[in-house]
């Protein structure tokens, strides 16, 4: 008993020792692990980077081999234009020296003709003069010399010309085609132009465009002709991608082309900003020849991008890509009695605690009843957000606003919690467009709007709706947001599109420097 009573402490400390020496071990265990999945993820991404590496030099080996097909056809079809061209020349000389020829033949055989005639009746006459020598009656002498007088006198050797009309001489035709041939023998490919430089400060991206400027590495020269000859036009590419580097990962888009560009600088306008940048490079193109691209330089372009949470919607609502349509599911989804169950269970749940709410949503997230609603699938905790709304044809009634994820319950509609501000339209029996918030409504004296533009500006706690075609602030909530946001919709009868990826439009500035408007129209 002694002994125990003595040993009780030591296996006391042995105890809290190894308890400690285990503590150490799973700490240092943590710390390996973790330094571990720092390994695993830098060794993930390598592996990655290196994929996409391979995979662009292989879309460049077979671009070099289709480059290189394209480029010598293009060879041989110069050098057989440069051949036709040839023939079709030494053809043109050699008819014009016949036609020299044949004209100098026939006018030389014209005269041999000619002077062989006249020689013939020459001797005819030479013949009858040495006749009539011999004649010894006076009478018949004087007649016979007077018709040689006279025949000498119309005679064609007298009138035939003793020169020849035409000259052996054919040096006019001559030819030296020396400097062509040197000519010939310095044919070379055309001058490729240098790789254009982007001019980053002159680069803008505002409302949804990027304006990309550039300057030619060929400019300095004054008859400009530049370094690879004259620049007749430029083409860029881009692509979205949410990396700022120039390698295409996985997935990414491809490179979009915009060809015939005659400045140096041009905009892309249209886009949607689903990413967060826009990688751009440029290339100059003489007249046959294109040069190297450009270092890509990429661009942020950051927006606010959401879709709808389809298992939100009502059973009603009906999500297709960026619209939401109402479908009604016939006469039990209108049935008057379920309609006043609702009513009594939205009236009991209009200011609901968020943690009762969640808790009661959890599994149950689709809208009931008359909530004909439908909530967006990111949420709002910062910053400024701007996203557009236009209703579909036939349209009788919606609302469009921002709430408090937890604020809603299945029953509940927008803008009849302290959680949701919303502003709503109907064409129902008769126009009225009104913001609502807390259970309260403003009429807004203003027609129907069609594209809707909504500005949260979180940090601010300011929530603007904008009639966007005719640049009208419709209505401006100014609170202070305590919890994350949600965009949130209802639709009743017809459908609603969304259009999301934009930036905070400039003619926002308009409304928001102006702090009389905004307090003219806020709530």
């Amino acid at each position: 008993m002694l002994i125990c009573k003595t040993t009780a402490p030591h296996v006391e400390n042995l105890k809290n020792l190894l308890k400690c020496c285990f503590y150490v071990l799973k700490s240092v265990l943590f710390v390996e692990q973790e330094a571990l999945c720092r390994i695993i993820s830098t060794l993930a991404n390598k592996n990655e980077e290196l994929q996409t590496f391979l995979e662009t030099v292989d879309n460049t080996l077979t671009g070099l081999q289709e480059e290189s097909c394209k480029v010598m056809s293009e060879l041989e079809a110069e050098l057989e234009q440069l051949n036709s061209t040839l023939e079709e020349k030494g053809t043109a000389l050699r008819d014009v020296i016949k036609e020299a020829k044949q004209r100098k033949e026939a006018e030389l055989h014209k005269q041999i003709s000619e002077g062989k005639s006249a020689l013939l009746s020459c001797e005819e006459l030479l013949e009858f003069a040495n006749q009539t020598l011999t004649i010894t009656n006076e009478e018949e002498f004087l007649k016979a010399a007077k018709q040689i007088k006279e025949r000498v006198t119309m005679a064609p050797a007298f009138r035939l010309t003793t020169r020849p009309v035409a000259s052996e001489n054919m040096l006019q035709f001559t030819v030296d085609f020396s400097s062509e041939r040197a000519g010939l023998q310095q044919l070379h490919f055309l001058p490729v132009p240098r790789a254009p430089e982007i001019d980053v400060s002159s680069c803008v991206v505002r409302d949804n465009t990027v304006t990309v400027a550039w300057q030619s590495a060929g400019e300095a020269d004054s008859d400009g002709e530049g370094v690879g000859g004259r620049i007749e036009r430029y083409e860029l590419e881009y692509r979205k991608t949410n990396r700022d580097s120039s390698l295409r990962a996985a997935g990414e888009a491809c490179w979009e082309k915009i060809h015939d560009i005659r400045e140096t600088h041009v905009t892309i306008s249209g886009l949607k900003f689903d990413s967060r940048f826009v990688v751009v490079r440029v290339r100059a193109r003489n007249k046959a020849a294109a040069g190297e691209f450009s270092e890509p330089v990429a661009m942020e372009t950051r927006a606010y991008n959401f879709g709808f949470d389809a298992v939100t919607a009502h059973a009603e609502l009906k999500v297709q890509g960026d619209s939401v349509i109402w479908e009604p599911q016939g006469v039990k989804g209108h049935d008057p009695r379920l309609r006043g169950k609702e009513n009594k269970s939205s009236s009991r749940s209009a200011t609901p605690s968020p943690n009762k709410t969640a808790g009661s949503r959890s599994g149950r997230d689709r809208f009931a009843g008359e909530s004909y609603t439908v909530l967006g699938d990111q949420e709002m905790a910062g910053s400024c957000h701007y996203w557009e709304l236009r209703p579909l044809t036939d349209w009788k009634s919606f609302s469009v606003g921002v709430a408090y994820r937890a604020s809603l319950g299945r029953f509940d509609q927008l803008g009849k919690s302290a959680g949701s501000w919303c502003l709503h339209a109907s064409q129902w029996l008769q126009s009225s467009l009104a913001a609502k918030h807390n259970n309260k409504a403003k009429v807004l004296d203003w027609p129907l709007p069609q594209r809707i533009g909504i500005y949260c500006d979180y940090d601010n706690g300011d929530l603007s709706f904008i009639d966007v075609d005719r640049h009208r602030l419709l209505h401006s909530f100014k609170t202070k947001f305590s919890q994350p946001l949600i965009p949130a919709f209802t639709v009743w009868c017809g459908g609603i599109t969304i259009t999301t990826g934009l930036q905070v439009p400039s003619f926002m500035g308009n409304f928001l420097s102006t702090n009389q408007s905004l307090g003219n129209l806020s709530q």
